[in-house]
């Protein structure tokens, strides 16, 4: 079959064994999954506060997720009930828009998947180590991050349940500290005017706290890569997106807004003030537990994401772009386990380098995936109107069209403030861009490489 990048006509993929609908996951273990995938709770918010003060963080974290979130929630809502694939989003963007547009959606994810995934063992030990200082010495940083990617690799070859269940139970004991703040908070007005602090070294300024609410707020289509693997995927995935972006929303602002309370100066702030603020407010073991917290966050974030990411070379195997090795299962869990292992030991391999957060390429490589699948949206309305679709975005064509606006115009708004950004000498969005073409000439190579081509996309009820 020669290479194009039209749509290909439906068929059956190579067999793969019926998922057991008892692994399948539910409403609330999804939304968890979520949860984990998106935000992680309240961690990463301080700098918001100092780059914007309260006011306007609250407001910041109020309007982000309507104009960000809330809409890729309803894309996500539609093309998960109209395309529960293995692999989701790169899944809609190949059905839409062919062979080439579907590889750039993975390699998109992949690549990003290099800046975020190292960091959340890293940010694991950075939490333990404020307890244990031990830690901090020689190698055995790194030894107890690739004990948590070893954990992770696990729990995940143990099934999509065990993974969801675990990120159910990790979220109430990473909430339950902001929970207590919130309820000391009141008893606290205006207790914390004078209070002394640490000098902060945050330079964030009103914009770039915008550009971490909107890191805050991302990675939403992450849950759909396993949309094969979810209880009636078309009726679970638009109410788990909804209910998941309200409690996000609500994780972030709620203590934001009962600290203001207690008068805390706004310069106070920066990344890992959540556990001075809770010794204020309720004494060491409350900052012990919001520590606590810190290395939950973190490692369930990077379990849930594990989940997500290794769905991917799944699902490229399945249509012959990847080797099938990629689509072996676990007999018993139905779980990619190669796949899996695979990601982690690349993952892994970068916990020593250090890696800084760079916002700026994580939004410019996820927005640039998320443009896709808003394209794909509207791609799939105009060619497949008759396409079951057990949720839709509501107004119509004008309405898949307009639910994509804001989002898009928020990623033109970071790509603006990533050339003032540096890294490696060059800015932030040239750096970008050099690997957003690097997947062009991968694509190239792939073809070279296996010049019949990926197998044709899968029917819809294929997944169902």
């Amino acid at each position: 079959m020669a290479t194009t990048n039209a749509p290909s006509q439906p068929h059956q993929p190579f067999a793969v064994p019926a998922k057991k609908k008892s692994v399948r996951l539910t409403l609330w273990p999804l939304v968890a999954a979520t949860f984990f995938m998106v935000s992680g709770g309240t961690y990463g918010t301080e700098d918001i506060v100092h780059g914007a003060g309260y006011g306007r963080a609250i407001l910041i974290l109020l309007l982000t997720p309507l104009l960000w979130s809330l809409p890729t929630a309803f894309m996500i809502g539609e093309l998960s009930s109209a395309l529960p694939f293995e692999g989701g989003y790169y899944a809609w963007v190949r059905r839409a828009m062919g062979n080439f547009w579907g590889f750039q959606e993975a390699w998109l994810s992949l690549v990003a998947s290099i800046f975020d995934m190292a960091i959340y063992p890293t940010l694991f030990v950075a939490y333990l180590t404020r307890m244990f200082p031990w830690f901090a010495q020689g190698h055995r940083g790194v030894m107890v991050g690739l004990a948590v990617v070893v954990v992770c690799v696990l729990l995940n070859i143990a099934g999509v349940r065990v993974v969801s269940t675990t990120s159910l139970w990790l979220f109430f004991a990473l909430s339950a500290p902001f929970a207590l703040m919130v309820v000391l908070a009141p008893f606290k007005y205006a207790a914390l005017l004078h209070a002394v602090t640490t000098p902060t070294s945050s330079k964030v300024d009103m914009i770039g706290g915008l550009l971490i609410a909107m890191w805050n707020y991302m990675g939403w289509d992450n849950a759909s890569t396993i949309a094969a693997e979810v209880e009636r995927p078309q009726r679970t995935y638009p109410r788990a997106m909804l209910v998941a972006v309200a409690i996000v929303a609500l994780t972030y602002i709620v203590p934001v807004a009962a600290v203001w309370m207690t008068g805390l100066a706004p310069s106070a702030w920066e990344t890992g003030s959540w556990a001075e603020i809770a010794s204020m407010l309720g004494g060491p073991l409350l900052r012990v537990a919001l520590v606590l917290g810190g290395m939950i966050s973190a490692f369930g974030m990077f379990n849930a994401l594990v989940m997500s990411y290794s769905r991917l070379p799944l699902a490229m195997a399945q249509d012959g772009m990847l080797p099938r090795v990629f689509a072996k299962l676990h007999p018993r869990t139905r779980a990619p386990w190669v796949a899996i292992v695979v990601c982690a030991m690349g993952w892994a391999m970068c916990l020593g380098l250090g890696f800084e957060r760079l916002v700026t390429i994580d939004i410019l490589l996820y927005g640039s995936s998320l443009a896709l699948e808003f394209v794909a949206l509207v791609v799939l309305r105009i060619r497949e109107p008759e396409l079951p679709r057990v949720f839709r975005v509501p107004g119509g064509m004008f309405g898949a069209v307009a639910v994509g606006v804001t989002p898009i115009l928020l990623l033109g708004f970071s790509i603006v403030r990533s050339r003032s950004e540096q890294v490696l000498d060059m800015s932030s969005f040239a750096f970008g861009m050099i690997l957003i073409g690097a997947g062009v000439v991968a694509y190239a190579l792939n073809v070279l490489l296996k010049p019949s081509g990926w197998a044709p996309a899968e029917k819809p009820e294929a997944a169902a």
